[in-house]
């Protein structure tokens, strides 16, 4: 099993987005959603924007008409989508020493939460890829180590784990990923085309999304 992901607001940052998100798909054969991307990129957007090394969901350049096409194409691609989602305002206290946010435990606590969704599976190979990120307060080795130590026991014997952190301007599929959860967040976020975005991607997600933290205080 192949897994990208990528994820869509900041934990602390002060603007107006009230949701972080991360969305993840997998598909039976990553290299063909990879051409198809680049292919669709260089017959349907503009020339101007051939020469960059990436092309996002969010990217002002695009217009509405074309966003919609590309993700359409996306959800055509047979991806398996699972998200996970919280409100930032629900982040609980355990992630806090002395009011400093620990967002490199907070950041492998949802990615491992989100790859759960893929279990069980009797899948022998489970290799995971996503955008590189800055973990706070934890390396990039512990952030590999701890997802490891989480999924292995849930998996079967003699399965293979890859944890991997790419640069997305280098991975079409990671590419694919953050259109999936920029199309995710703006329906979060109720943005201009949220809702016929998420509708575009209804098909392909497995299940329903899961939220995390939703009673946290309420617990406390």
């Amino acid at each position: 099993m192949y897994i990208f992901l990528d994820e869509s607001g900041q934990f602390t940052k002060h603007n107006d987005e009230q949701y972080f998100v991360v969305a993840s798909f997998t598909v039976g054969e990553p290299r063909r959603t990879e051409k198809a991307l680049r292919g669709w990129y260089r017959n349907k957007f503009p020339k101007r924007m051939h020469c960059q090394s990436e092309i996002k969901f969010s990217d002002k350049k695009i217009s509405d008409h074309l966003r919609l096409k590309t993700l359409k194409f996306i959800s055509n691609l047979d991806v398996r989508i699972n998200y996970i989602y919280l409100l930032r305002k629900n982040i609980p206290v355990d992630f806090y020493h002395k009011d400093k946010l620990l967002s490199g435990h907070l950041y492998t606590h949802i990615i491992g939460e989100l790859l759960e969704m893929y279990l069980p599976t009797d899948d022998l190979e489970f290799r995971v890829f996503c955008d590189q990120r800055h973990l706070k307060g934890i390396t990039r080795s512990e952030f590999k180590r701890s997802l490891k130590a989480h999924l292995l026991p849930k998996l079967p014997a003699r399965a293979i784990v890859e944890i991997e952190m790419l640069d997305s301007t280098s991975n079409t599929n990671i590419q694919i990923a953050d259109w999936i959860v920029g199309a995710l967040t703006w329906a979060f976020e109720n943005k201009k085309l949220g809702k016929e975005c998420k509708d575009i991607l209804r098909n392909n997600i497995l299940g329903t999304g899961k939220e995390l933290f939703k009673t946290s205080w309420e617990d406390k």
